[in-house]
């Protein structure tokens, strides 16, 4: 089994946005949090974020470390390098995005990795009609490899697919996934909001639906009786679900992971389970 990373570029300019894209508010969090919980929801290894020379950033989850790029102005490419550098001692692959996919799924996610067999360096998903290469995975050994096309002056994303060896991923691949194809049927894990218009857009539409459940104490008036909700955020579900994460409630989402975090993403096809901490969970 390989372990796998997450990787957030960060320290894009935002010119098209006019104010930078980790900062954008996403249902009570920032689109920032949302990227990189997402990722820990989705990889077993490292979580890192890169910023770029002096950047500020919004609050990150809890084990998210940021690492700074010491050279500006060089694009993705030597965010990569940054951030496979970064992990390539905890992990032998990574899922690299950028910090706007508002609609990231971690099935998604899982699927591109299985993609990295050995004898693969990138999977590059060719989504929704374009190649996505920030949405997609790479070995973290390439590190020294996309160090060096960046002192041969090589910027591109593309230029790296040339030097190694790169599997394409194309929509029908994608969706063979079952599981991707339940809850990402059109691929929205890999639409990146540029401007003003898209960000609105986005914002606008309706939360994904989740199911939401309570056990014991907090069980009165039907509330053991699985019942869907819209809602983007796992705070958002507690108050749908008439509740509020203080000491008195935890959540156990899909199952398993057990917190309090009211900014925690969800996604479609989740399921929260909120349990009495009174009663010891």
């Amino acid at each position: 089994m390989q372990t796998a990373a997450g990787v957030v570029l960060a320290g894009g300019r935002s010119s098209r946005m006019g104010q930078p894209k980790a900062w954008l508010e996403w249902h009570g969090s920032t689109l920032l949090y949302r990227a990189t919980a997402v990722l820990a929801r989705a990889v077993d290894g490292p979580v890192v974020v890169v910023a770029a020379p002096g950047q500020e950033l919004p609050q990150v989850p809890s084990g998210v470390a940021v690492v700074e790029d010491p050279v500006e102005g060089l694009g993705p490419m030597q965010g990569l390098a940054v951030g496979l550098g970064a992990v390539a001692d905890r992990a032998e692959t990574a899922f690299v995005c950028s910090t706007d996919l508002p609609f990231l799924h971690p099935a998604f996610v899982r699927r591109v990795l299985r993609a990295m067999v050995p004898g693969t360096d990138v999977a590059l998903p060719v989504a929704r009609g374009f190649r996505q290469p920030l949405a997609a995975g790479y070995r973290t050994s390439l590190a020294g490899l996309v160090t060096d096309l960046l002192a041969a002056g090589d910027l591109r994303p593309g230029m790296l697919f040339k030097h190694c060896e790169a599997v394409q991923l194309s929509d029908a691949e994608l969706l063979a996934d079952a599981a991707l194809a339940r809850h990402d049927p059109t691929l929205e894990s890999v639409v990146n909001v540029n401007s003003p218009e898209d960000y609105a857009a986005a914002r606008d539409r309706q939360p994904p639906e989740v199911v939401v459940e309570s056990f014991g104490a907090l069980a009165r008036n039907g509330g053991h009786r699985p019942r869907a909700v819209r809602a983007a955020t796992l705070g958002a579900a507690a108050t749908a679900a008439g509740l509020a994460l203080d000491r008195h409630v935890v959540a156990a989402l899909n199952g398993d992971q057990v917190t309090r975090d009211g900014s925690l993403p969800l996604v479609a096809g989740d399921t929260v389970t909120f349990l009495s901490a009174d009663a010891g969970g």
